[in-house]
Order: structure tokens, then sequence, then C-alpha cells
């Protein structure tokens, strides 16, 4: 009997970039080991697009739209935004009117003030934004990869994957219930960590990883992910001499189109 495959619900994933001290570092967190998905893992902040998050985006006072994107295109981005809030305290917002993000100190207090409510569904993030005068600042992302997980999982997800400078002195922090650490860290101490087994890294952020580590600044990994294509990818597993492998477009930037499925 064949598995039943599951509809791959809308996601959306940021890198938060800042620079280190020799290479980009990126804001990781590890999952808790009682959630369902991925748990256990290091992986960047993400989660579900809501119903609430079309609700803001369907608000012209509470959204922006700089960059002209379709409906479907900003939800992605304020369902990033908001997740990251979430996630790590760090947030992608501008007072109504401001061309300048949010002071790290307002941003804190908002956080302090809120963010644990905003968890445990006690508030929403359109009425962070409203009491505050915040607009998400959807323009702020680069939109980086596509992924969604292959048929036949009993979990599946549709999810895109954005580039954020790392707003100035907004350090972020996990939240102690989805994720139990974080961490801010090179692409390549990441990989070292997945290979040694000190991280349990899943394959799509395993290859962007080693795609983000070929950027010499977050600048220019910012500029190269405006300029280029996405390409989607939804893996397919293959078996080769009895061994499975995953399959993906060539074409997607991840130098390859056959890899070994990791062992967990």
């Amino acid at each position: 009997m064949s598995v039943q495959s599951a509809a791959a619900r809308p996601a959306s994933t940021i890198l938060l970039l800042r620079a280190g001290q020799s290479a980009i570092e990126v804001f990781m967190m590890v999952r808790h080991y009682q959630i369902e998905f991925a748990s256990g893992a290091l992986v960047f902040p993400g989660g579900s697009v809501d119903p609430g998050d079309r609700d803001i985006v369907e608000d012209p006072v509470l959204c922006g739209n700089r960059d002209n994107l379709d409906a479907a295109a900003l939800q992605f981005r304020v369902a990033a935004i908001r997740e990251t809030f979430e996630e790590s305290g760090i947030l992608l917002a501008r007072p109504r009117g401001s061309q300048d993000l949010i002071a790290a100190s307002r941003a804190a207090e908002i956080a302090a003030a809120q963010r644990v409510a905003l968890c445990e569904g006690k508030t929403s993030f359109r009425e962070i934004l409203a009491a505050n005068e915040l607009i998400p600042a959807v323009d702020h992302l680069a939109h980086y990869a596509h992924w969604i997980t292959p048929e036949g999982q009993p979990k599946r997800f549709d999810t895109h994957f954005f580039l954020a400078k790392a707003p100035p002195e907004q350090v972020g922090a996990h939240d102690g219930r989805e994720s139990t650490d974080s961490i801010w860290v090179s692409p390549q101490e990441a990989l070292e960590g997945g290979e040694s087994g000190r991280f349990k890294l899943p394959f799509p952020t395993t290859r962007n990883l080693i795609k983000l580590g070929k950027q010499q600044s977050v600048e220019a990994a910012l500029d190269d992910a405006r300029r280029s294509r996405v390409v989607t990818v939804m893996p397919v597993i293959t078996k080769d001499d009895g061994k499975r492998r995953l399959r993906i477009p060539a074409d997607a930037g991840y130098d390859g189109e056959l890899f070994d499925v990791p062992a967990h």
C-alpha cells in the first residue's frame, strides 16, 4: 500500500546574518527534543504561515509593499518576520513613516512585554504591530531558496527561505519552548558540527549552509540572493545499488543533483 502524501503546509524560514570576526555568522537554534518535527535539530528560525499573516498583509496600515509583491509573497515574508520575533526576539520592523528599523532598545521592550504572550497565543502579531505603530520590514528580506518536503512524507512543508541582515544590537535569544539553545555560528562551524555529531542538521539546512558559506560578507550574500533566480527544490528519494539518495534540480545552486540521504 502506498503512503498517503500529506499536503505541504506553507512555511517560512529566515537566515539572520551578521559579520563575524572572520566570516559571516548566522543565527541558529536547537529545536526542543519533544517537538514533533526536526526534534533536536540545529535550524534557522521559522515556521508555518498562519491566517494572521494574511490579515496583516490585507491591512495597508500594517503592511507596506515597497517592492510591489503579490499577496502570497508578502504572507511568506510576514510569517518569516513573525516567526523570527517569536523564536529569537529579533524584530524586523519599522515605526510607521520611518525609513529606519526599530531601535534595539524599543524592540527589547516589546519583546519583554509581549513575546511570551505571542508564543502562547494570548496576543497576535497584528495586535503587537498595531499597538506599537509598526510595520514589518518585508523589503529587508531577500528571497533565498524554496524547498518542498518530498512526497510520501507524513508531515510536509512548502518553505521559502529568506536572508536578512540582523539589526544592529539585536542579539537574539531562543524562546526556551520550541528551542532549547541558540547560537551565532559561521556556516563552516555549523557544518563541521554536523559532521562531528555536535549538531543534527536537516538536509536542506546543510545545503543552504554550504551555499551561504561561499559568500565573503553579509552584503555580498544579500546582493547575490537578490540577483539570483530561486529554483524550487522538492527532493526525490531514489535507490542506487541499494543505497537511498536524494535527487534535486541541478540548477538550484547546490553543487550537484544527487546526494546521500543523511544518517540520523
